[in-house]
C-alpha cells in the first residue's frame, strides 16, 4: 500500500538505513526503477542527506531504518526538516505497539513524537482485516498529503512488520489514492488542475450538518446540479433549501424496499456530522470543504477539495453557463419519496414523536429557527418536510443530549424577533432544564417536550437495546426517573418560571393547542413549554410502521419497482418480501 502511494503521489528519493525490521520495505523497492535510494549508516547523518536533497530537488524524500535507537537518530534532522518546513517522510519500523513495555528487545514506543519533529505522526498497523486496511489506506494517504499541505514539513509513519520472507509478487497492486486540490495551496496541485467529472452515471452532493447556504451559494449548487443532472441528498440539518433538494431519510430506512436512486457513481460530500443515518452508496466521493482535512466516511474518497464549496462549484458551473437539462434524476427521486409517502396514513400513525412531526413539521411559521434533539427526535422530523423558509438544526457535532436547551436559548439571543423551537425527549430536556430558568431567556421561545418517561431509542426495535424487552427500562432506557411522567413536575416548574405551559395526551387535545403553541410572536407573549407523554410502545410502532411503509404495497407496484431498482435486484426484492 505504501509502495503504490508513493508511485502515486509522484514520491521517488528514498534514503534507507540498515535494518531487519524494515527490510522488508527496503527490499521490497530496491529493485523498482521508479525509486531512486540512497544509502547510509547513520541514521542522523541519513536524516540530514534527506533534507539536502529535499531542499535542492524541491521534491519529497523518504527516510527508513529500523526500530531500535535508530529512529532516535533521526530527531535533529527532523527538527531541521520541520522548522525549514521540509517534506521528509520518516519510515520507521516497529515489532508492533503491542509489545511495548514487555522487554522485548529493540522495541522502543514511539507513540509520541515531538511537537518540532513532525506535523503528522500516524501508526500503521499489519493489514490483516478489511477495517485495518481501509485505516491504513487513510493514514498512509494522509501522511503524504501533509508532507506538502499550507506550506508542508517532516511526516512521521511507524510501520508494523510481520518480517514476510515471500518476495515473489513482481507487480504492486494499485491501491486508493486519495488527492487534494486548493487555491492556497498550489504545491499540492501545480496550476490547480481539477479533475474532470464523469457524466456517465448518477452524480449527487450529500450535505451533512451546514450552517444555512446563502442566496449565491444556493445558486451556485443549482446551477451545477443543472448542469449535471444531480441532486441534493438532505437533512433537517443541511442548510440547503435550493430546487434540487430531496429529504433523503425516509427513502433510505425503508426495510422493505431497495431503490437504486441511493446508488451513485459520484458522491460531492459536503458538511459536518449528519444525524440522518441517511446511507447512500457511492462509488466514489468528492469531499468539498475550507478545512482540507481527510474525513471519508463513505470509505470511497479519493479528492479532496480545500474551498468553500461557491468556489467548487463555480468552477463546473461557471457563471456564464447555461443549461437546459430536465432534471431527470431529481424527479425520479422525488417521485420514490412521493410514493412512500403516498403509503403512509398520517391518522393510523400511533400517538408519537413521528405523529407529532407528521401533524407539526410542515405548520412550522415562517421564519422560525428549529431546534431538533438528536436520535428520536431528529429521525421523526426528518421524514417530513418543514417551510422552505424555516431554519433547522441539531447538536450532531457532539452528540449528546446534555445542551440541546442551552443551544436553543443561546441561538435565542441571537435574534429576538425570530421564534425559536425546541423539539426533544424528556431525558434531553432534565438534564438541560437549568437553562430554562436562566435570566435572558425571552418571550420568543417555544420548548415542545415529549415524555415518554425513559431514553424511548433503547426500546425501539432497531436498537439493541431492545433485545432485553421491558428489562432494558432498568438501566438501558433509564426509565423511572425524574418524576416517572409526573403530569405537575414540569407543569409547576415551568410557570414558575413564567412560561406558558401546554399538555396533550391524546392525538386530539395536542391538535386543539397546536395553534396556539404555534402562534406568532407578539409583545405581550411568554416563553412556551408544550408537554406531550407519549410511550414507548406506540413510539416503537411509529417507527416500525414508517420503515416499512413500502411493504403493504409492494406486491401491486411490481412494474414500479423494477422500474426503480432495475432488473437485476428484483429477485432480491422478491426473496426479501417472501411472497411477490
Amino acid at each position: 500500500m505504501l509502495i503504490s502511494l508513493l508511485k502515486q503521489h509522484n514520491i521517488r528519493k528514498v534514503v534507507a538505513s540498515p535494518g531487519t525490521t524494515n527490510l522488508s520495505f527496503v527490499a521490497s523497492i530496491m529493485h523498482d526503477p521508479w525509486f531512486e535510494i540512497y544509502s547510509s549508516v547513520d541514521e542522523r547523518s541519513g536524516c540530514y542527506m534527506a533534507c539536502g536533497l529535499a531542499f535542492q530537488s524541491k521534491e519529497p524524500v523518504v527516510i527508513t531504518c529500523t526500530g531500535a535507537t535508530a529512529s532516535r537518530n533521526y530527531i535533529p534532522g527532523l527538527t531541521e526538516a520541520y522548522y525549514s518546513k521540509l517534506p521528509i517522510l520518516a519510515v520507521t519500523a516497529t515489532q508492533g505497539r503491542n509489545k511495548v513495555g514487555h522487554l522485548v528487545a529493540q522495541v522502543l514506543d514511539r507513540s509520541q513524537v515531538q511537537h518540532d519533529i513532525a506535523v503528522l505522526s500516524e501508526s500503521i498497523t499489519a493489514s490483516l482485516t478489511d477495517e485495518e486496511e481501509w485505516s491504513n489506506n487513510v493514514k498512509i494517504n494522509r501522511a503524504l498529503l501533509a508532507l506538502r499541505h499550507r506550506g508542508g514539513g517532516p511526516v512521521h509513519l511507524d510501520f508494523q512488520t510481520v518480517y514476510p520472507r515471500d518476495y515473489s509478487v513482481k507487480e504492486c497492486p494499485q491501491t486508493r489514492a486519495i488527492f487534494r486540490t486548493s487555491f492556497t495551496d498550489p504545491a499540492t496541485n501545480p496550476g490547480n488542475q481539477f479533475p474532470e467529472i464523469d457524466t456517465n452515471g448518477r452524480i449527487a452532493i450529500f450535505i451533512g450538518r451546514h450552517r444555512d447556504f446563502n442566496e449565491r451559494e444556493t445558486e451556485a449548487i443549482d446551477r451545477f446540479c443543472g448542469k449535471f443532472n444531480a441532486v441534493v441528498f438532505c437533512d433537517h440539518t443541511s442548510g440547503y433549501k435550493g430546487k434540487y433538494r430531496v429529504l433523503l431519510p425516509l427513502i433510505t430506512t425503508q426495510t422493505m424496499a431497495v431503490f437504486d436512486i441511493n446508488r451513485v457513481n459520484l458522491l460531492i460530500h459536503l458538511g459536518e456530522i449528519s444525524g440522518a443515518y441517511a446511507y447512500v452508496s457511492p462509488k466514489e466521493v468528492w469531499r468539498v470543504s475550507p478545512d482540507g482535512e481527510i474525513k471519508d466516511f463513505y470509505r470511497k474518497l479519493t479528492q479532496v477539495f480545500e474551498m468553500e464549496p461557491k468556489a467548487f462549484f463555480n468552477h463546473y458551473a461557471p457563471h456564464e453557463e447555461r443549461c437546459n437539462n430536465e432534471a431527470a434524476y431529481l424527479k425520479e427521486c422525488l417521485d420514490v419519496l412521493a410514493d412512500i409517502r403516498g403509503r403512509i396514513d398520517p391518522e393510523k400513525i400511533p400517538f408519537s414523536n413521528i405523529w407529532l412531526a407528521s401533524q407539526t413539521a410542515h405548520r412550522m411559521p415562517e421564519n422560525s429557527i428549529v431546534h431538533l434533539g438528536i436520535l428520536n427526535t431528529l429521525r421523526a422530523w426528518n421524514m417530513f418536510e418543514m417551510p422552505e423558509a424555516v431554519s433547522s438544526t441539531s447538536n450532531t457535532g457532539g452528540f449528546g443530549i446534555d445542551g440541546i436547551l442551552s443551544t436553543l436559548v443561546g441561538a435565542s439571543l441571537g435574534d429576538r424577533d425570530k421564534l425559536f423551537f425546541a423539539i426533544l425527549g424528556d431525558l434531553a430536556f432534565f438534564y438541560d432544564m437549568n437553562a430554562a430558568g436562566n435570566r435572558h431567556i425571552g418571550n420568543n421561545i417555544r420548548i415542545l417536550l415529549i415524555n415518554n418517561g425513559k431514553g424511548t431509542e433503547f426500546r425501539n426495535y432497531t436498537h439493541l437495546g431492545a433485545l432485553f424487552g421491558e428489562e432494558a427500562d432498568n438501566y438501558i432506557a433509564a426509565a423511572g426517573h425524574y418524576g416517572n411522567k409526573s403530569h405537575q413536575l414540569v407543569r409547576h416548574y415551568a410557570e414558575d418560571l413564567g412560561f406558558e405551559y401546554l399538555t396533550a395526551d391524546t392525538k386530539e387535545e395536542y391538535l386543539s393547542r397546536l395553534e396556539r403553541f404555534l402562534s406568532p410572536l407578539a409583545k405581550d407573549s411568554r416563553p412556551m413549554l408544550f408537554e406531550v407523554f407519549t410511550n414507548s410502545e406506540d413510539e416503537n410502532d411509529a417507527l416500525k410502521m414508517m420503515n416499512e411503509a413500502c411493504k403493504s404495497a409492494m406486491g401491486v407496484t411490481k412494474s414500479f419497482v423494477r422500474k426503480t431498482i432495475g432488473e437485476g435486484s428484483v429477485k432480491i426484492a422478491k426473496k426479501m418480501l417472501g411472497k411477490w
